[in-house]
């Protein structure tokens, strides 16, 4: 008998698969479908879906633990930063942000000094004098900015 935590993952690739590597998931619906608590879906998360294993993981709060997962192709760095890209949405918190540049930090995709800069002009700080409702939304356009400056200099 296969274990929960296999079951878990695999439902999880179908979906992925069936949406052409990429898959926006409800945690608490997801754990209610493979009757289990949705802890277990964040360790079947983290532990077979992280940047190491080729997906980047997206988690965003309220909304029932919606979370987007993105198949990568580890062809090179910049089809992780192209991924990268194609994960953010509109708007990114600074945790969003911090946890995608760890991410990319530890493929080799960026450099940690590349990441350390992105960061400070993504931060809540750099960000403090900029109105709250639009903070993420700018957030996000600075970010993307900043990957594509450094997938261009790549070239």
């Amino acid at each position: 008998m296969a274990r929960l935590v296999d079951v878990i993952e695999q439902m999880i690739k179908a979906m992925i698969d069936e949406n052409d590597g990429h898959a926006v998931i409800s945690r608490s619906q997801l754990a209610e479908q493979a009757n289990c608590v949705p802890s277990q879906i964040t360790y079947v998360l983290s532990t077979r879906f992280s940047s190491g294993n080729g997906y980047i993981v997206e988690s965003r709060r309220g909304g029932g633990g919606q979370i987007t997962i993105t198949r990568v192709s580890h062809t090179g760095p910049e089809h992780y930063l192209q991924a990268i890209l194609d994960a953010v949405g509109d708007d990114l918190s600074q945790q969003q942000a911090k946890t995608l540049l760890t991410n990319a930090v530890s493929v080799g995709a960026i450099t940690p000094k590349e990441g350390t800069a992105i960061m400070a002009a993504v931060s809540d700080r750099a960000l403090s004098k900029v109105d709250s409702d639009i903070r993420a939304v700018l957030r996000a356009d600075i970010f993307r900015n900043a990957l594509l400056g450094l997938m261009i200099a790549e070239e």
